[in-house]
């Protein structure tokens, strides 16, 4: 009998561990907005009445206080800037006038937020017609103004009729 022998082979597995290549980064964009909406550009003043005192006939002149008007721009604007103005009608009594022209009006000083430059003219005689009270020149985003005032009332000596004379101003912003 013969035998035969086989060699055994001893097999030897190697393992080996080879990293697999990094995937490649992978990145993805997300295109993000938001909105500012823009606000409003108000006027605010004393509704009324507003008395500026009294004085006795043959007094030459009468001053006093509005009260405070203010403007609030919160369109977020830029270049932001507005006029606000100051228009009157008559002072009258009875049958009896005083022209708006013969009141002046001050704004004074004004309290400001922004970075504008503000400008307060004098407005030495009112009429009818609107004139610059405040101006807020070129800025940008949010401002605001607030002054209180003064109005001075010539008295005419030929006007000098004892009553209480009513009229109206009218603040505008644009």
């Amino acid at each position: 009998m013969r035998r035969w022998m086989v060699p055994l082979l001893a097999a030897t597995a190697v393992v080996a561990y080879t990293a697999m290549p990094a995937a490649a980064a992978q990145s993805v964009t997300t295109t993000t907005t938001f909105t500012l909406s823009n606000g409003t550009l108000d006027i605010t003043a004393p509704p009324g009445p507003v008395s500026l005192g009294s004085v006795p006939v043959g007094t030459a002149t009468l001053s006093g206080t509005l009260g405070v008007v203010s403007v609030v721009d919160s369109r977020g604007s830029d270049p932001a800037s507005w006029v606000a103005s100051v228009a009157s009608t008559d002072f009258t009594s009875g049958s009896h006038t005083i022209p708006a022209a013969d009141v002046s009006y001050v704004s004074g000083p004004l309290t400001t937020t922004g970075n504008n430059t503000f400008a307060s003219p004098t407005v030495p005689a009112l009429s009818s017609t609107p004139a610059e009270a405040v101006t807020a020149n070129p800025g940008s985003g949010n401002n605001s103004a607030t002054w209180n005032p003064t109005l001075t009332v010539t008295l005419p000596s030929s006007l000098a009729v004892a009553g209480t004379y009513t009229g109206t101003l009218t603040h505008t912003v644009v």
